[in-house]
C-alpha cells in the first residue's frame, strides 16, 4: 500500500465526491498518486429509444469525450489538494462497472480502492446492483467503502 497508487472510481455524484476526499487524505498520508477512474456503461440498446440521432458509435465517442473532459477537469481540481510531488491520473474505461474497477486495480497493481456506497436499502438494494459491495468482495487489495 505504501508505494502503490490509490484507485478512486467516480460517477461524478455527490457520494463519489465524498469518497474522493478520503482518497485525497489517504494519498497525502501514504505519499502515493491517485488513479481517478470513470467507467462508461454500455448503452442499453442499439436503438436508444429513438432519442439519439447519431449512430451508436458516434454516441459512444461523445460519451467518452464528455467523460474524459469532465474527469480531466476533476483531476485538476483534486491536484490542488495533494502534496506537491503527487499527481492524479484520470482514466476512462467502458463496460461493466464492477468488472472494469477490478480489472483496473489488478492491471495497475493499486494499493487500495476508495469507493463510494450509494447506501441503497430494502427493495432498492435488491433492484440496484451494489457495485461497492461486489468490489469489496472481489478485490485483491484493501477497499475503503465510503457512505
Amino acid at each position: 500500500m505504501r508505494t502503490r497508487q490509490i484507485l478512486c472510481p467516480t460517477d461524478f455524484s455527490e457520494t463519489a465526491s465524498h469518497a474522493l476526499k478520503y482518497a485525497i487524505e489517504m494519498a497525502n498520508l501514504y505519499h502515493v498518486d491517485i488513479r481517478l477512474l470513470h467507467i462508461n456503461s454500455e448503452a442499453l440498446g442499439h436503438h436508444n429509444y429513438g432519442i439519439a440521432v447519431e449512430t451508436p458509435a458516434e454516441l459512444e465517442d461523445e460519451m467518452e469525450n464528455f467523460s474524459k473532459e469532465k474527469l480531466t477537469k476533476l483531476a485538476g481540481e483534486v491536484e490542488a489538494y495533494l502534496d506537491e510531488a503527487l499527481s492524479v491520473i484520470p482514466v476512462v474505461r467502458s463496460g461493466d462497472v464492477m468488472a472494469q474497477i477490478i480489472e483496473e486495480s489488478i492491471e495497475q497493481e493499486v494499493g487500495m480502492i476508495v469507493i463510494a456506497s450509494h447506501g441503497h436499502t430494502g427493495l432498492s438494494h435488491l433492484l440496484n446492483p451494489n457495485v461497492s459491495e461486489a468490489v469489496a468482495n472481489k478485490a485483491k487489495c484493501p477497499v475503503l467503502v465510503v457512505k
